[in-house]
């Protein structure tokens, strides 16, 4: 049973995530776009977004990290294609068939035994390449393409890459990119020995956020916009080098607030322990609430005695450290405070807003990582 009035819950803006897809459409300049939706989109919740997407023709993909997350993506209705970017386990192969999935490559005998399976059903199986060009994980290096190549022609329902791909390396924590462009040499050079090689592919892509928002160049066929689309900027670094090239202001604005309800309030005297380890002590008589939220659910531990909530429209400091399941903010200072009023964590009360990329700061990571920890088990709403 599904409990009507949570105590946390997160919320989904339709709005946001049409001017970001809107954004992002403009940028790719009409070329075929992949929406990344894994880690359960990026927080956010893998069910809702992929229903949102779903109503969006020009989302050719939708792009996953595992089998299971393409399995879901698919009962949760969609119909078009999609990427699967990390390791399928061999014995779940036969899976990319009935699913209608097209992976990425960096293994051998994982080709080869895609290979053996088209063959054997007389069915098209498309396969993309990950070019390895300098970020040194997943992929495949030049000296390894004459392999590659044989094995494509040895199977005819495999006969060539569908895809060819690359990831960068250093594109997003720097407004320097120098080494993104000898990526982008390396990939290139790769690419021309495929055609060489006898297999040239369909499509090329290489562009997540930063290199589509940043550089066209980059883009060639297929797009593969991640954090972007959740209204998040992939770093500070990449803003700026956009608007340095005179990008324009406002073009992605969060998805996702993050809420819970006080549970209860509490009068404290000078002088009183707050919290595991007695890591924070009042100076001064206390008005403590309580949130039923914790590092469980993902705001982390890291942002004890560090952070702050919204409550009434007015920041309320994080006290003591963060429990599993509890956290307690001092609201001494607003007024009419009461049991049940809403806390936001992430996002905007008033006129206060509190970003992903704030308690971020504050935990030491990086938005993906604050938002991606976001727990599943969180109630997520669709609001207008």
């Amino acid at each position: 049973m599904k409990c009507p009035a949570p105590l946390v819950w997160i919320e989904l803006s339709r709005s946001a995530l049409k001017r970001n897809l809107d954004s992002l459409i403009e940028l790719a300049g009409g070329r075929q776009m992949a929406v990344c939706v894994k880690a359960n989109a990026y927080g956010h919740g893998l069910p809702q977004i992929v229903c949102l997407l779903a109503g969006r023709e020009e989302i050719d993909y939708l792009s996953v990290h595992s089998l299971q997350e393409a399995i879901d993506c698919r009962e949760a209705g969609w119909t078009r294609k999609i990427l699967v970017l990390g390791p399928i386990p061999s014995d779940c192969l036969d899976a990319v068939i009935s699913y209608d999935l097209e992976p990425v490559i960096f293994e051998l005998h994982t080709l080869r035994r895609l290979g053996a399976m088209a063959d054997k059903a007389r069915r098209e199986i498309r396969t993309h390449l990950k070019l390895e060009t300098g970020t040194n994980r997943q992929g495949i290096t030049e000296k390894e393409l004459p392999r590659f190549s044989a094995a494509f022609k040895k199977y005819r329902f495999l006969g060539r890459p569908f895809g060819v791909s690359t990831h960068f390396a250093n594109i997003e924590d720097t407004t320097q990119h120098d080494y993104a462009q000898s990526q982008l040499t390396q990939f290139r050079k790769m690419v021309t020995r495929l055609d060489h090689l006898g297999i040239r592919p369909k499509i090329r892509h290489t562009a997540a956020s930063a290199a589509l928002i940043l550089f066209e160049k980059t883009h060639f066929d297929l797009v593969r916009p991640g954090i972007a689309a959740y209204g998040h900027w992939p770093s500070k670094e990449t803003y700026l080098s956009y608007r340095l090239q005179g990008g324009k202001n406002g073009i992605f604005r969060p998805v996702l607030t993050w809420k819970a309800r006080i549970t209860q309030l509490k009068d404290l005297p000078t002088d009183s322990f707050i919290g595991y380890g007695c890591t924070y002590r009042t100076t001064s008589p206390t008005r403590l609430a309580v949130l039923p939220v914790g590092y469980f659910d993902g705001f982390d531990r890291k942002l004890s005695n560090q952070a702050y909530v919204l409550i009434g429209g007015r920041r309320a400091p994080v006290r003591g450290r963060v429990c599993m399941n509890l956290t307690m903010v001092d609201v001494t200072d607003v007024k009419g405070v009461k049991v049940g009023d809403e806390a936001v964590l992430i996002g905007r009360q008033g006129h206060e807003i509190l970003a992903a990329e704030q308690l971020a700061g504050w935990a030491g990571t990086i938005n993906y990582e604050m938002l991606a920890r976001l727990s599943s088990d969180i109630h997520r709403r669709l609001v207008r």
